[in-house]
């Protein structure tokens, strides 16, 4: 264990090195900012530290834990044993798979799959690891939770359909609510010049208000035979939970960007009374007509919220329409990294179809395929939304699964579904939010 720390905090020194080189080589050039690659790797190294954090505080509690056993092992004159890790209930290369064993145990009771639900339902309870990927709300019956091992593999692929909702500040969702008040100022206090010695101080009392998401339920399911569950060389089930879930995190994006706040959804950003407005109207539009209008998009984030923005997020299809932008010299507007741009609009980070693709105006620039492109009296017209990201608030449960064999029993067929609760809110300060909209971003012709 000691050779393991060690090695995991030497990893952790040479990240903190290399990060701190990136800092003295921009300082030497007289830069105050990284270049594109530079803050690429910054962010990249101080992640790699943070993980490497994690890592040796897990590893020395294990450490501590082990001596805390072997002291209580001597102490009662019984000999040293050796401790070792147990693996996990379900894994990809494991003999029994998670949805084959909830099926046998809701079908016919089967003692052995019941004991490995449950001793997945202790994993779930006290594992870090998963408690973290999951974001586990603490109620449920732990064996409704899938394997960490599955949540790894296919959510983290299915929530790139989801740029916005994991741009926004993510919380575990309250267990045993509906609806999440959150306390709000509305009336702050004041301070004034006081007029003479011992005459009379500013005194403005505070008031509060509350505002409130509501929880929400996303769901899906799939009737499949038992045949397929039972008999299949491979884990059918699996497929299913991947397709189920990568739809179910695409709604929740779509729910935290154009949520109506009727027929069970949230209230989306789009929808949000208070946020900024700024309308680009022109038959003919163009890029740095468009610039403008994103640059006053910026100062009302900047005048309203009195701090700065930190995204901007636009359709695929008006990302693309930056791209092929030329000046006066047939020179793009929008150029790579590489290329060290120079008076340009924007600079091109990745080729991407979704989320991060470059920096406008200073702004990490997103590309979220859920953006609407039917707005407008055309219906044609997307938005590019310009935000303060972490103010706005996305309460989630884990991903829940159930099996239900009464619905189709008379023929064999097992019902699959998957489940979530969500609660969001933009509310809490509005004007960190600002769209740009109107018939400038009608459908662009390339």
């Amino acid at each position: 264990m000691d050779s393991l720390i060690e090695t995991v905090r030497a990893n952790r020194r040479a990240a903190a090195e290399e990060r701190k080189a990136i800092i003295d080589t921009a300082d030497r050039a007289g830069r105050q900012d990284l270049n594109a690659a530079e803050d690429r790797r910054f962010r990249a190294l101080s992640n790699e530290i943070e993980l490497a954090d994690e890592r040796i505080e897990q590893l020395e509690a294990e450490q501590a834990g082990y001596r805390s056993a072997g002291d209580a092992m001597r102490r009662a004159g019984l000999s040293s044993v050796r401790v070792r890790s147990e693996p996990r209930t379900y894994s990809p290369t494991g003999e029994h798979g998670y949805f084959k064993d909830l099926a046998e145990a809701t079908l016919r009771g089967d003692l052995e799959s019941r004991q490995r639900l449950e001793r997945h339902a202790q994993e779930v309870a006290t594992e870090p690891e998963y408690r973290d990927l999951t974001r586990v709300d603490g109620a449920g019956a732990g064996y409704f939770v899938p394997p960490v091992w599955l949540m790894s593999q296919y959510v983290a692929l299915a929530r790139a359909g989801r740029v916005t909702a994991n741009l926004v500040r993510s919380s575990p969702l309250p267990a045993g609510t509906d609806s999440i008040n959150i306390p709000k100022v509305s009336t702050g206090t004041a301070t004034a010049i006081q007029t003479a010695d011992n005459s009379a101080l500013q005194e403005t009392d505070l008031v509060d208000t509350s505002i409130s998401a509501g929880v929400k339920t996303i769901a899906g399911q799939q009737d499949v035979s038992l045949q397929a569950l039972e008999q299949s060389p491979v884990n059918f089930d699996e497929i299913i939970f991947a397709d189920l879930v990568a739809d179910l995190n695409t709604k929740i994006n779509l729910q935290v960007l154009s949520g109506s706040n009727s027929s069970g959804q949230v209230q989306g950003l789009l929808g949000q009374s208070g946020i900024g407005s700024v309308v680009y109207t022109d038959a003919s539009p163009t890029v740095p007509e468009l610039y403008s209008k994103l640059a006053d998009a910026v100062q009302r984030v900047n005048t309203g919220r009195f701090l700065p923005p930190d995204s901007m997020v636009m359709h695929p299809r008006r990302w693309a329409w930056f791209l092929v932008a030329l000046d006066t010299q047939n020179r793009p507007l929008v150029v790579p990294d590489a290329s060290g741009p120079t008076n340009a609009v924007g600079n091109m980070n990745v080729p991407a179809t979704e989320g991060y693709v470059g920096k406008i105006m200073g702004l990490n620039t997103y590309v979220d395929p859920g953006l609407p492109i039917t707005n407008g009296a055309g219906t044609n017209e997307d938005v590019i939304v310009v935000m303060r990201s972490q103010d706005l608030l996305l309460f989630e449960s884990n991903i829940k699964t159930r099996v239900l064999p009464d619905v189709g029993s008379g023929t064999l067929t097992v019902r699959l579904q998957t489940y979530a609760y969500i609660g969001f809110t933009a509310a809490r300060y509005p004007a960190s939010i600002s769209v740009v909209s109107g018939s400038g971003l009608s459908a662009p012709v390339f």
